[in-house]
């Protein structure tokens, strides 16, 4: 013992100086099976000692989308705690870093002097964030900043239950598949239809090369397989048939999102949802012209899917 404590001579006593904060952690009741989660009373403008953490991220590990209530917290009070997870990935898209905050992406339909400020087209399709990449997202932290008065809401859908729900030979069907990932799959079809996407430079177009990855993963974490397929950046089943490939992707994509698997988060002021990229997809479901809506997000990166 002596010799740990000459190593760490300073780490005891200042976890020992961090109290606990008295939080409470509970299902979402409107969550299907209580994948998602609140958590009140803890503030994360706050020191937070390992043993409120650990509490933390095992209820993350429970509900997969977490969503922390009346957090007062600064831009980098958000990056340090996400960075507790694990190292911040840097979006493509740098024109939209929070300035002086490069791993914070501004979400947000906001034109100032008749330019974007932020990632307004951001959640059009269904997806996990960074799937594309060959490491892709652990999980991903949204801070709102500003709320519309109508409209916002994001939808998550429980990707451990879209494959428990699947019938056993669809199931034996997709043993050993794999898919491909690619973050330019649909770019131009939202750059036609939108100002917030410019057109990429060879050097954007590299750091996005497309990725392959299972097409069922298991959490590394908690060992529960889930689907992770979605219809925004996965192209196509490698080894498949053109055709053959698309049918099946329909298919995925439909059951991955079944009504019956959806959390409607409706945002309240200062949220901070916390949702694990490995276990659920997402979707924005849009905001009216006449609303603003701003919001900051870190992404925590991940593993290579297994």
């Amino acid at each position: 013992m002596s010799a740990v404590l000459a190593i760490h001579p300073l780490r005891a006593p200042a976890e020992a100086a961090i109290p606990d904060q008295d939080f409470e952690v509970r299902a979402l009741p409107e969550a299907p099976g209580g994948f998602a989660g609140e958590v009140l009373g803890l503030d994360l403008s706050r020191p937070l000692n390992a043993g409120d953490f650990a509490r933390i991220h095992r209820a993350h590990l429970a509900h997969p989308v977490l969503v922390f209530r009346e957090q007062r917290i600064t831009p980098q009070q958000h990056i340090d705690f996400s960075r507790r997870f694990g190292p911040l990935q840097i979006h493509v898209l740098r024109n939209f870093q929070l300035a002086g905050h490069p791993e914070i992406l501004v979400v947000s339909n906001i034109l100032e002097n008749g330019q974007p400020i932020g990632l307004g087209d951001a959640g059009h399709f269904w997806h996990s964030d960074l799937s594309y990449k060959a490491v892709p997202s652990l999980g991903s932290l949204l801070h709102a900043q500003e709320l519309p008065g109508e409209g916002g809401d994001t939808l998550f859908a429980d990707q451990y239950a879209a494959w428990e729900r699947l019938p056993e030979d669809l199931k034996a069907r997709l043993h050993g598949l794999r898919a491909e990932h690619s973050y330019l799959a649909k770019y131009e079809e939202l750059r036609a239809k939108s100002p917030w996407r410019p057109a990429l430079t060879p050097a954007q177009k590299a750091e996005v090369a497309p990725a392959v990855h299972p097409v069922v993963r298991t959490h590394p974490e908690t060992g529960r397989q889930a689907l992770f397929v979605n219809e925004h950046f996965t192209t196509r089943i490698v080894g498949l048939p053109e055709a053959e490939s698309r049918e099946l992707l329909d298919l995925l994509f439909g059951a991955s999102v079944d009504a019956r698997l959806v959390y409607r988060h409706r945002w309240q002021p200062h949220d901070l949802v916390f949702w694990d990229n490995r276990a659920v997809q997402h979707l924005a479901s849009g905001t009216p012209d006449s609303e603003r809506r701003k919001l900051y997000r870190t992404t925590v990166e991940g593993d290579v899917p297994v």
